[in-house]
């Protein structure tokens, strides 16, 4: 039985998301996985969070309690006894620890890496803001969303259900799979006024995402977030 890995909070997920080529995810998708598309479409999306009171086997790690990431990911599905489990696979991911690289790469086989990051959450008035920077190679990429600061809950069948609620997490590891599940509440999402989006794809990603840096995403949305649980990896 899986056994808890980690709690903490996820807040303000910042999220563009792009239509792309099945066979730009090619060589990211694990043994046993398929991928999950959304009327047809596969999708990869830009992702900005904050990690707020992390505990990692239930203790809090000086320093390492609170910290924003970035990541771009795409959505699979893996069937087991006749069911679908829906998750997504990370292309890579972003935060300014190097502890924490370390330790979701030697246990979960993810693709994290450290680089100097900075955020901001604020409210003013009517609109919130979140944005989410980080600097790769001397130079600072972003997402930027300004937001109305009333949360409406997800609407059943709507894209940012699809995209949202997908509960587990898969990764190459050799011939194998791993799995993981990341529990949360259905999360409310903000109506966003204006977003910005700065960032080179191809430099950070791989040279099969890098028109999105001249293309407008077909989304962009902000959801509140909630408490998550990551339970330990499982072998597929």
């Amino acid at each position: 039985m899986a056994v808890v890995f980690l709690r903490a909070e996820w807040r303000k997920l910042a999220m563009a998301n792009y239509p792309v080529d099945p066979g730009a995810l090619a060589r990211f998708l694990p043994a046993k996985t398929e991928l999950d598309t959304w009327k047809g479409q596969a999708y990869v999306s830009l992702v900005g969070f904050q990690f707020r009171d992390v505990r990692v086997r239930g203790f809090r790690i000086p320093f390492h309690t609170r910290f924003p990431e970035v990541n771009l990911r795409f959505y699979v599905r893996y069937k087991e006894e006749g069911a679908w489990k829906r998750g997504v696979v990370f292309i890579r991911e972003i935060v300014p620890l190097p502890a924490v690289s370390f330790v979701a790469n030697t246990l979960f086989h993810e693709r994290y890496i450290s680089l100097p990051m900075r955020y901001v959450e604020a409210l003013e008035g009517s609109t919130l803001r979140a944005a989410y920077h980080w600097r790769y190679k001397g130079r600072w990429n972003g997402l930027a969303i300004k937001a109305e600061s009333a949360a409406i809950p997800l609407v059943a069948g709507t894209k940012e259900e699809f995209i949202t609620e997908h509960f587990w997490g898969y990764a190459k590891a050799g011939s194998f799979t791993n799995e993981y599940q990341v529990e949360h509440p259905r999360w409310d999402i903000y109506p966003v006024r204006e977003y910005q989006v700065d960032c080179e794809f191809g430099k950070l990603y791989g040279r099969e995402f890098g028109d999105l840096s001249e293309r407008k995403p077909e989304s962009v949305f902000l959801a509140e977030g909630s408490p998550i649980v990551v339970y330990s990896k499982e072998k597929r």
